[in-house]
């Protein structure tokens, strides 16, 4: 069976490359450009993992993690914050709000997908 994976990010050029990355890897993507939708494609078919933009309208990620966590039927969810907000404030209040990993844009593809690999492990 394939690892479900849901791309929560509003900038379409990260959106495609992440994308092409994933299904390289073999993963099934999912793709929410905005917090809220997000959030209703969690509840309603949750991935195994979200790879999740900080700042996103509608929602944002910090607000869509916390909402997840909430959830106790969600708890199998893993959550990897991937964001520009690389402030030790951010990465805090990321990890605070109940994120398994934080990595700061720009990225390495090679150590995202390694990332990816742990979470999913």
């Amino acid at each position: 069976m394939t690892d479900k994976v849901l791309i929560a990010d509003d900038e379409p050029n990260i959106v495609v490359s992440l994308s092409f990355m994933l299904k390289r890897e073999g993963y099934e993507v999912l793709v929410a450009p905005d917090g809220l939708q997000a959030l209703d494609m969690i509840r309603s078919d949750p991935p195994r993992l979200v790879l999740l933009d900080a700042a996103m309208p509608g929602m944002n990620g910090f607000d869509v993690c916390e909402a997840v966590r909430a959830d106790p039927g969600l708890s199998g969810v893993r959550i990897l914050m991937l964001t520009a907000k690389g402030r030790e404030t951010d990465i805090a209040r990321g990890m605070g709000a109940g994120a398994d990993a934080y990595v700061t844009k720009p990225f390495s593809t090679r150590e995202l997908i390694v990332r990816i690999r742990e979470l999913l492990a």
